[in-house]
């Protein structure tokens, strides 16, 4: 009886999960994930010349050796910063969807909130302006991969509509500049300068877009006559 009772013990146990040991893949991509991280953070308080590899390497605990291996140069480093951090795919495409059916206020809005929003990270400016300061060869790099590709499409989007007769003539360019200028500043006030936010994030790109597609859009003729009268 004794042994039917433990025989029937043992087939009701569950097998008892093993430990799942760290593949040394995963253990690699944590660690080059680890030093993007501290390589962000320092370029971002001391600037790309004013960070070095060994502070790097100390903040993350490595060697400087083992950081060469990953990342041969500073430079090497700084291209996986944007990378990683520089994610656009998504919005992107979401953007040239609101193009193709020239949905104006979705298009601002995306753009606009891809910058304003709650919890964006500072790092990315803060790493622009060094880089533009320092006047080091990768802040050419860094407004391809971070502005210029969206100045780019927003430019081209606002000719397209001038075409139609949507916009107002105006230089697509300079509008595009004008846009993307009044969302950069708003980052430097309140992220860079700390000043508080006195409307959500949510209220303020509403805001912003309300007031920039009204300068945009042409208003039928006599809807401007009433305005001049």
């Amino acid at each position: 009886m004794l042994n039917f009772m433990v025989s029937k013990w043992l087939l009701t146990m569950k097998p008892s999960k093993k430990s799942s040991a760290r593949t040394p893949r995963s253990s690699s991509q944590e660690r080059q994930a680890s030093l993007i991280t501290a390589a962000a953070s320092l370029f971002a308080a001391k600037g790309f010349k004013g960070t070095t590899t060994k502070e790097i390497a100390k903040a993350t605990r490595v060697s400087e050796a083992l950081l060469f291996k990953y990342f041969p140069t500073k430079r090497a480093l700084y291209a996986a910063i944007l990378s990683e951090k520089a994610q656009y795919s998504g919005l992107r495409e979401a953007v040239e969807e609101a193009a193709k059916k020239q949905d104006d206020e979705r298009l601002f809005t995306l753009l606009a909130s891809y910058r304003i929003r709650k919890g964006a990270d500072p790092t990315l400016l803060r790493l622009l302006l060094f880089s533009a300061l320092e006047g080091h060869e990768m802040s050419d790099m860094f407004f391809r991969q971070q502005y210029r590709v969206f100045y780019d499409l927003l430019a081209g989007y606002i000719r397209r509509r001038i075409d139609d007769g949507a916009f107002r003539p105006v230089d697509p360019l300079l509008a595009a500049r004008a846009f993307f200028g009044v969302i950069v500043h708003h980052r430097l006030l309140h992220d860079i300068f700390g000043l508080p936010m006195h409307r959500t994030h949510e209220d303020t790109v509403t805001e912003y877009v309300s007031l920039f597609l009204g300068g945009l859009v042409r208003q039928p003729p006599t809807a401007a006559r009433q305005e001049l009268s």
